[in-house]
């Protein structure tokens, strides 16, 4: 068990839509400052809006993501989530990234297409459902690539 981590989750729109080549410049970046502060997390990425987790050492944390909020590639930063750990969720990404396809078909009930219930007034205990429902659909999807 480690003490002193911290888990952050936000989310943001970019300033200017975000293609492929982008979004691979942003991930490298981001898992080379991460690895270098010890952090570990995942990105969502869709329809010009970001969720992020990181996750680590909570003096790293707290630096990283001031940084985060001062990138003039995305605004409307909005901290939905933070909390003390003891185990990282994403403890083998530096910086786990799935990229989200708008869907074709009918959705089926309950399915979450947008970002927005993540953001939907102050339920805590909603944004931590929410929060786990994505990091578990992002591990399966990992593990199902492996």
């Amino acid at each position: 068990m480690t003490a002193g981590l911290l888990s952050i989750l936000y989310s943001s729109s970019a300033v200017e839509p975000f293609d492929d080549e982008r979004l691979l410049a942003l991930l490298r970046q981001s898992r080379a400052n991460n690895e270098r502060h010890d952090l570990t997390g995942m990105l969502l990425y869709r329809g010009g809006r970001f969720v992020q987790v990181l996750e680590g050492p909570e003096s790293a944390v707290r630096e990283v993501v001031e940084r985060i909020g001062r990138d003039p590639r995305h605004t409307k930063m909005r901290m939905l989530f933070e909390e003390p750990i003891t185990e990282r969720q994403f403890a083998a990404w530096t910086m786990g990234y799935e990229p989200i396809s708008e869907p074709r078909e009918q959705k089926p009930p309950a399915f979450r297409d947008t970002f927005d219930d993540l953001e939907v007034g102050d339920d805590a205990t909603a944004t931590l459902r929410a929060v786990r429902e994505l990091s578990l659909w992002f591990r399966v999807r990992a593990a199902s690539r492996a």
